[in-house]
């Protein structure tokens, strides 16, 4: 593929840790010194990368992909059409992305205070909010279109928004927000989904996802999925009476016209963890991860009856899990340990088998970047950790 430059440096492979009775996981740093890594592996075995550069206040997601699952990657992509408009800071506003069955790329991030076209009237503040935006490869696959804002009557953006897409076209966009007339403060957010029905051409008004009157944490991130069987999941984190910051699962089964909720974790707490969530599909089998009380977990949401696995031992503030899954059902989790506003800290990683016990050791790397977290994938010969 002509695209695929050989720039080794650029991605330079750390180390392929083996642990006992598991698959092997090469661990790659970030191209171009970015952060906040966003990857997947399409039907085509392509690696497709997403990351953060530039000042935490404002700056720029950046797109590349490999052939080789990582030794080499493209010339990167600039994302955003107005540059700085993307956001690091609290490591829960930056971008996300997914790929569509034909490879296509998806991109949702929190604009910035930079970022134009800006988001609706704020009624509380009389200010113009920042705006969830999407963008999307153009048909040549040569650069992006030009951002658009996908809030309509909706305000209050904070927390992360989030992005998935299925393999019938449709794309899904959510994200924590208010209404005119909604209760204040959190316990007037609402989780918010709008869907594209045209691969991301056109998206149609926001609807919030669930009546349920939970609130949502303001400052913390979301997660959305839609899995092979066309069901769309959603992870959130409540703020019921403003200390009540449990993890709800969200799915629906008609195409986000409606969703089922059920609670996965319990955490009273009256601040905002800003803490965010993930999911993963494979081997025949759905799990989902978040933070409660400093400790990281993971769940197999296809099964009612499973019970949440933690992380081994205790670690120093662990957050933003991220998982993998092996065409063999084993399972990487990847997390951080000791990180702060603006300071970096560790990523560590632990291997599960296919019944949610540790295969071998826990590894880690204590060089993690400011703003950062971990990006897992399952590839053909084992898991790809990027950071």
């Amino acid at each position: 593929m002509k695209s695929i430059l050989a720039l080794a440096t650029l991605a330079v492979v750390l180390a392929a840790n083996q642990a006992p009775h598991g698959p092997a996981v090469t661990v790659i740093r970030v191209p171009n010194g970015g952060v906040q890594p966003q990857v997947a592996l399409d039907a085509s075995g392509t690696l497709h990368l997403l990351y953060y550069s530039g000042e935490a206040a404002g700056g720029d997601l950046y797109y590349v992909r490999s052939r080789d699952e990582g030794r080499s990657w493209s010339a990167p992509l600039r994302v955003n059409s107005v540059p700085g408009s993307a956001i690091a800071a609290g490591t829960i506003r930056g971008g996300e992305m997914a790929i569509a069955k034909d490879g296509q790329v998806y991109v949702a991030w929190n604009g910035s205070s930079k970022a134009l076209p800006k988001g609706p009237l704020n009624p509380e503040s009389g200010n113009a909010g920042e705006p969830m935006l999407f963008t999307r490869l153009n048909p040549t696959r040569s650069s992006f279109e030009p951002q658009r804002n996908l809030m309509t009557h909706t305000f209050g953006l904070d927390g992360g928004g989030t992005v998935a897409a299925d393999r019938t076209g449709h794309v899904y966009v959510a994200w924590h927000g208010k209404s005119v007339g909604a209760a204040q403060g959190e316990a007037g957010r609402q989780v918010w989904i709008t869907k594209s029905d045209d691969d991301g051409k056109t998206f149609a008004p926001e609807h919030t996802a669930w009546s349920e009157s939970t609130g949502a944490c303001a400052c913390c991130g979301m997660a959305i999925f839609a899995d092979q069987q066309g069901r769309v999941r959603v992870l959130y984190r409540s703020a019921t009476d403003s200390v009540h910051r449990d993890i709800y699962l969200l799915t629906s089964s008609n195409s986000a016209r409606n969703f089922d909720g059920r609670k996965l974790a319990e955490w009273n707490l009256s601040a905002c963890p800003m803490t965010s969530m993930s999911f993963a599909e494979g081997a025949g089998k759905e799990e989902a991860a978040w933070e409660t009380r400093g400790q990281v977990f993971f769940e197999n949401i296809s099964q009612t009856t499973a019970a949440p696995v933690s992380a081994p031992a205790e670690g120093k503030n662990r957050k933003h899990p991220r998982l993998a899954i092996s065409a063999r059902g084993e399972t990487l989790m990847a997390w951080t340990e000791g990180t702060a506003w603006g300071r970096g800290g560790s990523l560590v990683w632990q291997i599960y088998d296919g019944q949610g016990k540790p295969a071998g050791g826990m590894c880690r790397r204590d060089d993690l970047p400011a703003w950062s977290f971990g990006a897992v994938v399952a590839a053909p010969r084992g898991f790809l950790l990027i950071y």
